[in-house]
């Protein structure tokens, strides 16, 4: 290989004159570009595949696994098969180039294909494997390439000391490159535009990216295409064959255990800091950043430690053994001192960003530097050709990605919902000490130094198992309430689930309160209780039919448990993803959802809501919505304008659809949005509100199929003929039919000047989980609902039918209701 400045005589490439650094700087900003690119990838692939696989913890698994195989698959097998005579550079470009055009294929195939996509309605060994195959055939080619790039530039740098720093130096920068995209993606491409928009910008990385690698092809020889080379490998291949550069199984298995307790801590750290910081798309998106920034540092300092160092191995073994601490120490900052740090809401964002980089970076920096330094103690002769030094690094670097596969599905489907999060931390720490004594077989200074290292592995790796806690129910419970009451909580009952952690907490007044990731999600409070309520019975009282339904989201039951109220109900199905909330609220809440998981008419199907929507065969007299907040990732796919068609395709004849619409703890925008998007898909809409001490507190949006009138006698008699029914509104405060109706609140010719502007939610953008991510912690309901009434609302004459005495008087009930708002 000819350095920088030496004058080439390979046919292509002209004279260079350049230093070391521009070249270094330059095939950096590749790898940047490219880290920068499949991040933003990564990000809208899974919006995308989500709405089409489900967001199950199965779903989500399948889809990581997929991506970060396909990354391991294309680092292991495509050095070998892509052309040695070929200059790297110019295979990188082709890289790049094969992953921007597959990708904008992508954008355009993966919305048609969702309408073909066979899907199971519930899960079963079928529905896994049909999920992963069609997962593979979408992400496998893309990723495959992705993992492809750095042992391909592996045959560029060669296989010196110096060489194979610089490649770390460049591993380092695909990993800044990621931080990069995770910020682009979170704060500015989604929240402003949407999916397409952002693939967009990502290809055109990609084409920047390829168009730097061609030229610097043409002014960087490359050994592989040099004639004299080229006769020297033809050589070796007719004789001995490639010289192998094999590497001991020691550091193939460091690196493996590195990959996995990444990962896994990673899942964990993720779940636990978006209990107190909100598990909205910014969390998220922060926390992946300082997660992937503090990897970028890690890899610069170990490419840097493994040119300088004698014995890189050493190194490499400290840095596992520090592991162990710096886990154990991301584990206590996460549970026993971020939650209780005061925030200003005001500076909510670089406060979260510091407490993130407070408890995580001691660890990414170690396992940043760890892949480097382990590229750096890669035995093997120095002249082992450059194919033979791509596919050594290949290997490593799949291994690495398996055990981030590994650790994620490990922690996530195993760890976490079967041993908690702090027994898990802890085999996380004894893996990373035993990975530290693997290393130190590598290091070979003496027997007995390695014996007294050991010794002191050992008694660091015991050290930090024992600082290991177990997160504290109140933080479970109460999140990112606890600097303000969350320390008071009386939690009964918590536990780690497989998608969420869910926690129970009793008031004084004997009152329960249902915790789902931080928090309150239902209570027995009488705000809650009417609102589950009204759900419920409007559910069931409005359709022309009352026989099949289906509820989306369980929480505390108490929705369910109205529909199960009203005796002609013949069958109930409630689509809930973690496993956990029916064994809570079949124990804590029977009493206020009136046993509703023990009843034979219903059937509880883990799964995500919609995609047992979506591929059901089933239809229904009423579909009744209640998920978690709209800001929580994920939810807003609950609220998207095809959700509410594909809810409207489902219904029987004259059937119904009502949904939660969130007021407190949101913004005016966001509510609009709701809203607006909801009464796109159902022109023919109401909105009954539950207000408390007369201010707005949250909604109920009924949608009815086109031309249909709702029936205000059939309603009464309904309420009248069951008992049951009577006395679980009575209970909440509701003095029969007619007053459940005076709850009455509008529909879209009231809201037109209001909703002018909302921005729907579609499923190419999800606009809601960026809009509603700004509103946790804010209560401006009583405002939001007096700016929705501003203009005041119409009795709907004709919409309501029924007897004239009994519309005079909810028509009365409805004008005295709306005046007392203004």
């Amino acid at each position: 290989m000819l350095r920088p400045g030496q004058r080439a005589t390979t046919e292509g490439s002209g004279p260079i004159r350049s230093s070391k650094a521009i070249v270094t700087a330059s095939l950096l900003l590749l790898f940047v570009g490219s880290g920068c690119s499949a991040l933003i990838y990564e990000l809208v692939w899974f919006q995308w595949l989500g709405l089409i696989i489900g967001v199950s913890a199965i779903s989500l698994g399948i889809l990581l696994a997929t991506f970060l195989g396909g990354m391991g698959l294309g680092a292991w097998l495509l050095p070998r098969w892509l052309a040695v005579t070929r200059h790297p550079l110019r295979v990188y470009a082709g890289l790049e180039g094969f992953i921007g055009g597959y990708a904008l294929i992508l954008a355009f195939a993966i919305p048609a294909l969702a309408r073909f996509y066979p899907g199971f309605a519930e899960p079963g060994a079928a529905a896994v494997a049909l999920r992963a195959v069609f997962a593979a055939l979408l992400l496998l080619p893309p990723t495959m390439a992705m993992g492809a790039t750095l042992p391909i530039i592996a045959r560029w740098v060669g296989r010196s000391r110096r060489g194979m720093a610089r490649l770390g130096l460049f591993y380092g920068g695909n990993i800044a490159g990621a931080a990069l995209g995770a910020v682009l993606a979170g704060f500015l491409l989604l929240p402003l535009f949407d999916a397409f928009v952002a693939t967009a910008v990502a290809v055109l990385i990609n084409l920047a990216v390829g168009g730097l690698a061609l030229i610097l092809a043409r002014a960087l020889p490359d050994v592989a295409t040099d004639r004299e080379m080229q006769g020297e490998l033809r050589e070796r291949s007719e004789t001995a064959g490639e010289t192998p550069v094999r590497f001991p199984a020691a550091l193939g298995a460091v690196v493996l255990i590195s990959g996995a307790t990444a990962l896994a801590c990673q899942v964990i750290w993720t779940r636990h800091l978006s209990l107190f910081i909100g598990a909205t798309v910014y969390g998220f998106a922060l926390i992946l950043a300082v997660f992937l920034v503090g990897l970028g540092i890690g890899t610069t300092i170990g490419s840097t430690l493994g040119r300088r160092l004698a014995r890189p191995a050493l190194a490499l073994a400290a840095c596992q053994a520090l592991l162990g601490l710096a886990i154990a120490w991301a584990a206590f900052a996460v549970t026993q001192q971020l939650p209780y740090w005061p925030v200003n809401e005001e500076l909510r964002l670089p406060a979260d960003a510091v407490r993130a980089a407070w408890a995580l970076l001691p660890a990414t920096v170690l396992w940043g530097a760890s892949f480097p330094l382990a590229l750096a103690t890669l035995p093997g002769p120095r002249e082992a050709s450059a194919t033979s030094t791509g596919r050594t690094v290949g290997r490593l670097y799949a291994l690495n990605t398996l055990g981030a596969i590994l650790g994620a599905l490990g922690a996530t489907l195993l760890g976490i919902p079967l041993l908690g999060s702090d027994a898990t931390q802890q085999l996380l720490v004894a893996a990373a000490g035993l990975s530290a004594l693997l290393a130190l077989l590598l290091a070979g200074n003496g027997l007995s130094r390695r014996a007294v290292a050991a010794v002191v592995v050992i008694a660091v790796s015991v050290l930090a198992v024992r600082i290991v806690p177990p997160i504290p129910a109140q933080v479970i419970a109460a999140g990112h309430y606890l600097p303000d009451w969350g320390r008071g909580v009386d939690v009964i009952y918590a536990e780690e689930g497989v998608t969420a952690s869910v926690a129970v907490s009793r008031e004084p007044n004997g009152a329960l309160t249902y915790h789902n990731s931080g928090k309150v999600q239902a209570s027995s409070y009488p705000r809650d209780m009417r609102l589950q309520r009204m759900l419920g019975h409007l559910t069931t009282l409005l359709p022309e039919r009352r026989e099949d339904f289906l509820v989306i989201g369980l929480g505390a039951g108490v929705t369910a448990g109205a529909l199960a109220a009203d005796p002609a109900v013949e069958r109930i199905t409630i689509a809930e993803i973690e496993p956990l909330v029916t064994r809570v609220a079949g124990r804590w809440f029977r009493d206020w959802n009136g046993a509703v998981t023990g009843d034979p008419r219903v059937q509880v199907v883990v799964e995500d809501g919609r995609h047992y929507l979506q591929h059901t065969d089933r239809t229904f007299d009423g579909i009744t919505s209640d998920p978690l907040d709209p800001w929580t990732r994920g939810s807003a796919a609950l609220y998207t304008e095809e959700f509410w068609r594909l809810a409207k395709s489902r219904l029987r004849a004259g059937g119904v659809v009502t949904a939660w619409g969130q007021l407190y703890e949101s913004t005016e925008e966001s509510a609009r949005s709701v809203i607006a998007t909801f009464m796109s898909a159902f022109p023919n809409s109401a909105i009954f509100a539950n207000t408390v001490d007369q201010r707005g507190y949250d909604l109920v949006l009924v949608g009815m199929a086109d031309g249909e009138t709702l029936a205000v006698d059939r309603l009464i008699e309904r309420v009248n003929a069951a008992a049951s029914i009577g006395a679980s509104l009575e209970s909440v405060g509701i003095d029969g039919g007619l007053d459940l109706l005076g709850t009455f609140a509008g529909r879209p010719s009231d809201l037109a000047d209001w909703l002018d502007g909302a921005q729907i939610n579609r499923d190419r953008d999800l606009r809601l989980q960026y809009l509603a991510g700004w509103g946790s912690k804010r209560y401006d309901q009583a405002e939001i609902f007096d700016a929705m009434l501003s203009r005041g609302v119409a009795f709907p004459q004709g919409w309501f039918r029924g007897d004239p005495e009994h519309l005079a008087t909810l028509e009365a009930l409805i004008e005295e209701r709306q005046g007392r708002t203004h």
